[in-house]
């Protein structure tokens, strides 16, 4: 086991330190490299070698998460470029966006307290189609615009759509285990 020295997520996975990330790519870039250094081929080695293992292992599945889900690559690429999102300290936002959080938590509480499944899924299929529309903006914003500022507030924005269809989730359980 010998990978070689990476700076970075991208690096360590022989990706390019890009936004866009080829799925199909990603993938097998971290089956190829979790083939060379996953700890059950190091088993007959020495104690040392397996705690290197183990670390490469866990450097190589810390790395396939982050770059796998479009956020996490998101930030953590911003992170790269000298930025950062500021999740949990700014919380400024666009006043159209925190009407728009308003009418989405008031839809949620109307819904749980309704004990309406339908509303709160049509409430998700328009947050997924507000993700999509925000994620596309991303993938400008880091790709060809390279305007990382925009990146910053595209990233804190999905995260708030995460919290929301976390409390979704939430009232929806809610609603099951009070059927049963």
């Amino acid at each position: 086991m010998n990978p070689e020295f990476s700076r970075n997520h991208f690096d360590l996975l022989g990706l390019p330190v890009a936004y866009a990330v080829d799925a199909a790519a990603l993938d097998d870039a971290y089956r190829e490299l979790q083939s060379r250094v996953h700890p059950d081929k190091f088993a007959s080695v020495g104690e040392a070698e397996r705690r290197v293992a183990m670390q490469w292992a866990t450097r190589a599945n810390e790395a396939y998460r982050t770059l796998r889900n479009p956020v996490d690559r998101a930030r953590y690429l911003l992170g790269l470029k000298g930025f950062d999102t500021d999740e949990e300290s700014n919380t400024s936002m666009p006043p159209d966006f925190l009407m728009q959080q308003m009418e989405w938590r008031e839809s949620v509480e109307d819904g749980r307290s309704r004990r309406d499944a339908a509303a709160l899924e049509s409430l998700r299929r328009e947050i997924e189609i507000s993700r999509a529309e925000m994620q596309a903006r991303l993938a400008r914003a880091l790709g060809g615009e390279r305007n990382y500022e925009a990146g910053c507030s595209l990233v804190r924005k999905l995260r708030f759509l995460d919290k929301i269809e976390a409390e979704i989730d939430e009232a929806l359980e809610s609603m099951l285990e009070g059927a049963r």
